[in-house]
């Protein structure tokens, strides 16, 4: 994926313009650059800004995320702070400025903002670093990229039964014919994913 270093700018500013300060660490500011990205990979087959993800210890982080910040508090839009969070210091995320979006689509902005929504107002930062830990990132090692395709581990893919049910009757119609399984027809193979 090419990553677009200004639309990666305009979500970041937009999400810090959006949430309260105390709804926004950087924890919370990771996911919801992660799932709006990823989401939109899924819906469209591409992402908003195309940053690299990696696996760190509180879920998926933004590769460039970091410096993206220096380069906002340099330009004066963006300030961060640190304020005493139940015995640690965590960072907060103010914006000076209203953020220019005209790099992102509606329907990318309104994809964010449901993100802030679920991320930001509906998760502590323990809960939303916890769901995020899904498969993905269960199967990734530490520090290591978690490319776009691995949006679809977070859907659940339940196989109907009778889609089940009909793999089980073409598995002992094979059995009891002696066949070997190298000689099933793909026309049986279709049948069996009719249901799929």
């Amino acid at each position: 994926m090419q990553f677009d270093r200004r639309k990666f700018a305009a979500v970041v500013h937009h999400v810090c313009n959006v949430c309260d300060p105390h709804e926004l660490g950087a924890v919370k500011l990771h996911k919801v650059l992660y799932y709006s990205d990823m989401l939109h990979y899924a819906a469209h087959g591409h992402p908003i800004t195309g940053a690299t993800y990696r696996r760190r210890q509180f879920g998926p982080m933004a590769a460039p995320l970091m410096s993206t910040l220096r380069d906002l508090q340099k330009e004066g839009v963006v300030e961060e702070r640190q304020v005493p969070y139940y015995g640690y210091l965590k960072r907060e995320y103010v914006s000076l400025t209203d953020p220019d979006t005209s790099p992102l689509s509606q329907a990318e902005l309104s994809l964010i903002n449901e993100m802030i929504d679920f991320v930001c107002r509906r998760h502590t930062a323990k809960e939303i670093s916890d769901v995020s830990h899904n498969k993905a990132w269960e199967l990734a090692r530490p520090g290591e990229e978690l490319p776009y395709h691995t949006v679809f581990l977070m859907f659940p893919s339940d196989i109907p039964e009778e889609t089940l049910e009909q793999a089980h009757t073409e598995v002992r119609a094979i059995a009891a014919s002696g066949s070997r399984p190298d000689s099933v027809r793909s026309g049986n193979i279709r049948a069996l994913r009719g249901g799929v």
